[in-house]
């Protein structure tokens, strides 16, 4: 007897200015299977925006000062080796903040890692 994996639900977050449309999409949304809808106490996968940016403090990622220069480093295209350079840091260090933001941005690489902190607004190209 085979067992299907379950799936965890996508979490989603509506972030609607108007009262009457983000009820709308609650009644739309709230019986779709797959589909979980979220506070803002909670981390989403997805943000349903009607046109204003999601920051990052919205989700109290806790990103770091130090951080936000390896980020911005990252978004340069350097190397764990130049960004420990440029910082004054060892690559060992320069490696564990790199992979401390993957998974506070939930990236699955460093290109991604900026796209996320992009979006959140934490850094601007």
């Amino acid at each position: 007897m085979s067992e299907e994996p379950s799936l965890e639900p996508l979490r989603l977050l509506l972030d609607v200015g108007d009262a009457a449309l983000a009820d709308r999409l609650v009644e739309m949304l709230a019986g779709l299977p797959g589909l979980r809808l979220v506070g803002p106490g909670e981390l989403p996968d997805v943000v349903m925006t009607s046109g204003r940016q999601t920051s990052a403090d919205e989700f109290d990622l806790a990103i770091t000062p130090r951080e936000t220069q390896v980020l911005v480093l990252l978004a340069e295209g350097m190397s764990n080796k130049a960004i420990a350079g440029k910082l004054g840091i060892s690559t060992h260090t320069a490696k564990f903040h790199v992979r401390a933001l993957l998974d506070k941005l939930d990236a699955v690489g460093r290109t991604d890692a900026v796209a996320h902190a992009v979006r959140l607004g934490i850094i601007q190209l």
